[in-house]
């Protein structure tokens, strides 16, 4: 039986976790102890795999609430951790000749585009212009 898509396996979680910045607890007014990072990225993944918006995450799934998900991904993305992962994965796959090429597609979201286009030239007025108010000067 195949598991839900936001179930982290074993092995994933062994590719992610040392790529994770580690927080250690304040010593003096600790504070709510945090959310395993294990359950707030099963969080992250059932919320980006269902498309609900945060604060609808389910409390019974046990993935923290939809606001410490959503911060716990913006400070991973802040700490370079999915941009890593990526890079970590595509390692992976090409060691293992897994990766065909010949179907690559490259998209703005990981290609530059070039600026410097040719100017287009400014759009002429069709109208004539409307003439001065006699009653504001």
């Amino acid at each position: 039986m195949a598991s839900a898509p936001w179930i982290v396996s074993e092995g994933l979680w062994s590719r992610i976790e040392p790529l994770l910045p580690k927080v250690e607890r304040r010593f003096r007014y600790p504070g709510r102890k945090r959310l395993p990072d294990r359950q707030a990225l099963q969080g992250i993944l059932f919320v980006l795999h269902t498309g609900i918006a945060w604060r609808h995450l389910p409390p019974e799934l046990g993935f923290g609430g939809g606001s410490t998900c959503h911060r716990r991904m913006d400070e991973w993305q802040r700490a370079g951790v999915w941009e890593r992962l990526h890079e970590v994965l595509l390692a992976e796959l090409r060691a293992a000749g897994e990766i065909e090429w010949s179907r690559a597609v490259a998209d703005s979201s990981h290609v530059q585009a070039k600026k410097g286009a040719p100017r287009r030239a400014r759009a002429r007025l069709i109208e004539p212009e409307t003439a001065r108010s006699i009653i504001f000067s």
